[in-house]
Order: C-alpha cells, then sequence, then structure tokens
C-alpha cells in the first residue's frame, strides 16, 4: 500500500497539527513497526487488508491491542498510538478500516471525507475486518489469551461495538465514540443497542463538553450499563472536549489526556491484557 499522507508530518491531509510543539512522537527503539498486510477470510476481494503494527522486539507471546482509528484513519496520530502500546509490552494492530471505500488520507477536509469514505464503510465490513486482524496476530506472536481494543471517536464507537460481537476480547477502553444514533444499512446498531450483548467490559471515556456527544446521552448510556448489570463504566471528564486525547489537535487537554493513558493502562490489567 502506497503512503500518500503528507511526507512531513504524516497526518491526514484533512487534519494537521494545530501546534506541532504539542505533537507526541514515540520513536520505534526496541520495537518492531511498519505496515502489514492481513489476509481477508472471506477473499472476495483482491489484496489484503492494509494495518500498521507495533510489537516489542522478540518473539513475544505479546498481549493484543487493537487500535481503531478514528475518523481520519491510519494517520500519524493512530501509528503513533501503536508505538506508546508497544512501549508498555503490546502487539498493536491498527488496520485500515476504509481501504474499500477510499483513502482518507487523501480527503481534503471533514465534510468530504464524511460524505465520500465515512458513510459508506458498513459495521459489518468493519467487524469481519476485525476478526481477520486478530487470526493474523494469533499467528504472528499475538497471545491468544490476552487480547483487548481501544478506539478513539469513529474508533470509540466501533470498540463498543466490536466488545459486543468477538468473545476472545478481555477489555475495551472507548475514546469519546458516539453512543447512539439513527440505525441504516451500513450502521444498523449503535453502542445503546448491544449493551446487554457486551462480552467484555469497556471503560468509556467522554468530555463534558463534547458537543457531538450530549450529556445526556451519556448519562442515560450509563444508566443502561447499571440496568444491564454490566461491569463496563463511562469516566467523565467534564471540562474536556471531543478528542481530548489528540495531542495534534486544538481540543488536546493535556492533564485529562494523561490520566485517561493511565486509566487505559490500569483497565487492561486489571482485566486480564496485562503485558
Amino acid at each position: 500500500m502506497s503512503d500518500n499522507r503528507n511526507a512531513s508530518t504524516g497526518f491526514a491531509a484533512a487534519v494537521q497539527p494545530a501546534d506541532p510543539a504539542t505533537v507526541i512522537r514515540t520513536d520505534g527503539e526496541g520495537l518492531v513497526t511498519g505496515e502489514i498486510s492481513i489476509p481477508l477470510a472471506d477473499g472476495k476481494l483482491p489484496g489484503s487488508l492494509p494495518a500498521y503494527r507495533s510489537a516489542p522486539a522478540g518473539a513475544g507471546p505479546h498481549p493484543v491491542i487493537l487500535v481503531i482509528q478514528e475518523i481520519f484513519g491510519v494517520h500519524e496520530h493512530i501509528r503513533d498510538m501503536t508505538r506508546r502500546l508497544a512501549k508498555l509490552g503490546y502487539l498493536a494492530i491498527a488496520p485500515e478500516l476504509y481501504f474499500r471505500q477510499g483513502d482518507p488520507a487523501k480527503a481534503p477536509d471533514i465534510d468530504t471525507l464524511r460524505e465520500t469514505i465515512v458513510s459508506k464503510v458498513p459495521d459489518r465490513q468493519v467487524l469481519d475486518d476485525l476478526d481477520a486482524t486478530l487470526a493474523w496476530a494469533d499467528a504472528n506472536g499475538g497471545d491468544a489469551q490476552r487480547i483487548g481494543i481501544t478506539g478513539f471517536c469513529w474508533g470509540g464507537r466501533i470498540t463498543w461495538l466490536y466488545a459486543a460481537r468477538q468473545p476472545r476480547i478481555k477489555a475495551g477502553v472507548a475514546w469519546y465514540g458516539r453512543l447512539n444514533g439513527v440505525a441504516s444499512e451500513v450502521t444498523p446498531l449503535h453502542p445503546i443497542d448491544v449493551v446487554s450483548q457486551l462480552k467484555a467490559p469497556v471503560l468509556g471515556l467522554y468530555g463534558g463538553q463534547d458537543a457531538g456527544i450530549p450529556l445526556e446521552a451519556v448519562a442515560h448510556f450509563r444508566e443502561t450499563l447499571k440496568g444491564a448489570h454490566s461491569p463496563s463504566e463511562i469516566y467523565l471528564y467534564p471540562e474536556a472536549p471531543h478528542a481530548f486525547y489528540a495531542d495534534y489537535r486544538p481540543s488536546y487537554r493535556p492533564l485529562d489526556a494523561a490520566d485517561g493513558w493511565q486509566r487505559l493502562q490500569a483497565w487492561f490489567v486489571r482485566h486480564g491484557v496485562a503485558p
């Protein structure tokens, strides 16, 4: 797969760093990093699923974390997330979940990205591709007994959905993923619809000032989790906006981001995905 991202920054064209000084850049020392190709289980399309993976150097087995892209695809922020997790001892894999519909790195703005690519990506395809990613991890140094998932924004919603589908997931951390919405052929279910089906505990990290995810929706979701006696939890940062972990965007809130990162690590350890 050719890399069409901005050569100097590695970020998608639709979103460039607002303040380069805040961007976290994790080196690859002691890691194996780079692009991989994942065979598709359905065999219906030419080629294979592109992904970016980072892991500690050495044979493993390493606990696995699936890293689910935000709306901008697997650009530099998401790639760096895999390296951050690999530094902790994880095999972290970020599959390119839009690859059949187009290259998100080329979209000039977020509205174009939503209209031409994101709106055409069916949940069923995404969840199937995550199954294929797990199969790749099984065959390439991953520990089949220790599997977690984390995702951001668009990927936060997918994190909830995959935790309701895949019984092999031990724990998930969903960062500001949408919780409800209108059912469609592309998105037939939303996290609020699958609370009773969750097969693993998920920690949801949300911002109290998120204009796209109202506090009422977060409160309703939390009560629904309680009603289902789910071990999943919601943690709210009252003053944080959407994408408060995205260190390359104006929404970045360093203190809340650092706290969320610590909560992610503790959640995975608590639920059997320790490195």
